[in-house]
């Protein structure tokens, strides 16, 4: 019987290596987790973001145990967890008919924001190219959502008028605020929180669960 191989984890590789217990493994985890939310990349430092994740992970060992046996090993946990992140990125069956669906009546473009390479993997891995007609990475431009330059960028792209276009994404700070500071037609909030817009914060013109209802604001938008 032939045996399916499974690719180790961030986890296993530590436990194995520095044979170390769940506890300072979790906490050498929660480091990284803790580094790439307070992440400031800045391409002219002459470092990839390859390389400064890989020191994130050799800093979060050095923390936690004293010391990082090699830089390899930051190496591998960081390639380890970028893999197997992007392995689960993926459009569902609907979502991706709804593109389909969409692209056939509607100029598309996906606006994201991020560093380059990072954004650059996930679209790729995600396979969704051929449903827009253009996409943006906010980090390859000097301003990014939801700063008004970025929009009028991607307006000149499509040949269309802010007037023309519906912003939809789910986040009040970037997607709402961009597309209430581009003055686009209508902003469409995804949320699954039961659409309650914190106080003070932009308020779009649609909430939905799902992106899945997009197809009835656009219908009610006619």
């Amino acid at each position: 019987m032939n045996k399916v191989l499974r690719p180790w984890t961030t986890s296993e590789l530590l436990k194995t290596t520095l044979a170390l217990d769940d506890i300072t493994i979790s906490s050498i985890c929660d480091k990284f987790k803790q580094k790439l939310l307070h992440e400031s990349f800045d391409p002219s430092a002459g470092r990839s973001i390859d390389e400064v994740r890989v020191h994130h992970w050799e800093e979060s060992i050095q923390e936690t145990v004293g010391s990082c046996s090699s830089q390899t090993l930051a190496t591998q946990c960081y390639y380890m967890w970028k893999n197997s992140r992007l392995e689960v990125l993926s459009l569902s069956p609907e979502i991706r008919t709804l593109l389909k669906q969409l692209c056939s009546t509607y100029k598309l473009l996906l606006l994201t924001n991020g560093e380059t390479q990072t954004q650059r993997e996930k679209v790729e891995a995600v396979r969704c190219e051929e449903f827009f007609d253009a996409i943006v990475i906010g980090g390859e431009h000097a301003e990014q959502k939801p700063y008004l330059s970025i929009f009028t960028l991607c307006f000149n792209m499509l040949g269309v008028e802010a007037q023309d276009c519906v912003m939809v994404g789910d986040s009040l700070d970037t997607d709402i605020q961009g597309g209430f500071n581009a003055r686009v037609r209508a902003t469409v909030w995804i949320t699954s929180s039961g659409g309650s817009v914190p106080e003070g914060s932009v308020k779009p013109d649609y909430t939905i669960p799902t992106v899945l209802d997009l197809p009835d604001i656009l219908e009610q938008l006619k």
